[in-house]
């Protein structure tokens, strides 16, 4: 199962549909990021997914093949009451953290991170990321650092700038993840 953080853990729908297509989304060579419900009017369940080597990100035909899976999986178990429509899509480059690893994984870059209740006073903090420590994320903000609990973060991403952007596409770097 998903090592999901904080708020995505207390939706039991969430997690039931995680359970069904987790194990299928791993055997086709990809790691499941998100999974949600959208939509006020007509209900749309999202399905975000990266490459688990993390060598690129996943293309529309690798959206198709999680796509297929996931209908196949989804029409068995039937667990949405109702219509709804399928998305699968990568998280791109502002990319949802979701994982504890995450916050690893992209330790250096600026991250927004909303808790569920406020800590000294906010609920809402931007920041550089560094890393996880104790069960909490380390978020250095105005050159102080932060922790903030895994299990009280309501959500959280990256921010969009320029160093990000350069990072994900490989430009101005030389090692050999660059892509």
């Amino acid at each position: 199962m998903a090592e999901l953080i904080g708020q995505q853990l207390k939706d039991p729908l969430m997690m039931r549909i995680t359970e069904i297509i987790e194990p299928s989304i791993n055997a086709l060579g990809f790691e499941l990021v998100r999974v949600s419900m959208m939509g006020k009017d007509s209900n749309v369940l999202q399905i975000m997914a990266d490459r688990a080597d993390g060598n690129g990100s996943i293309n529309v035909e690798d959206c198709a093949e999680i796509s297929r899976t996931v209908s196949a999986l989804m029409d068995v178990e039937d667990p949405i009451s109702g219509a709804y429509h399928l998305e699968v899509s990568s998280p791109g480059i502002d990319r949802p953290l979701t994982r504890a690893k995450d916050f690893d994984v992209w330790r250096g870059f600026e991250a927004k991170v909303e808790l569920v209740m406020a800590q000294n006073g906010r609920r809402r903090f931007s920041g550089k990321l560094d890393g996880v420590e104790d069960d909490a994320v380390a978020l250095i903000v105005d050159g102080e650092r932060e922790l903030l609990p895994l299990a009280d973060i309501a959500k959280s991403k990256l921010v969009l700038t320029d160093e990000l952007i350069a990072h994900v596409t490989g430009k101005g770097r030389s090692d050999e993840n660059a892509q």
